[in-house]
């Protein structure tokens, strides 16, 4: 299969020049009608319950694909596949995983200073039992026979 490129390099090679110019008029269309929406980390978009459902309908409502679901809502394809193999972010729920994770990473963001765990009590340590003694090798083997012993 060819690439755009060289199938261009080969209608300027056989002299096709109403072809050329109806390529170009196509790659023209496109540039027009293309949309890109920016990506999450420029427009601060961030992973809500409503976009969670937004998500879980459009993958039930229509037959797009993940990519095209995240390009639509604004968010890359990891969070729609969470949202929808694993219903993620579909509570307000704060000890949800991601809501925690999220909470994490903003006082990061803040530069908050890591909370403190809590001290563990100082309680003396546990004394060990003495294990049993182990039967000797020759003691565990009694059950098998060698062949000096047919």
């Amino acid at each position: 299969m060819a690439t755009l490129k060289e199938f261009e390099e080969a209608l300027r090679e056989h002299g096709m020049n109403m072809a050329l110019a109806l390529l170009e008029r196509l790659r023209e269309r496109d540039r027009a009608t293309r949309t890109v929406k920016p990506a999450r980390r420029l427009t601060g978009q961030k992973m809500t319950p409503e976009l969670a459902r937004a998500i879980l309908d459009l993958h039930a409502s229509t037959g797009m694909t993940q990519q095209e679901i995240a390009f639509k809502v604004g968010v890359n394809q990891g969070r729609v596949n969470e949202v929808i193999k694993r219903g993620k972010w579909l509570s307000d729920d704060p000890s949800a995983p991601e809501a925690v994770a999220r909470d994490k990473a903003l006082a990061r963001l803040r530069g908050d200073p890591k909370p403190k765990k809590p001290a563990l009590a100082t309680a003396r340590p546990k004394e060990r039992k003495a294990a049993p003694p182990r039967a000797s090798a020759k003691a565990r083997n009694q059950g098998q026979l060698a062949l000096g012993d047919l």
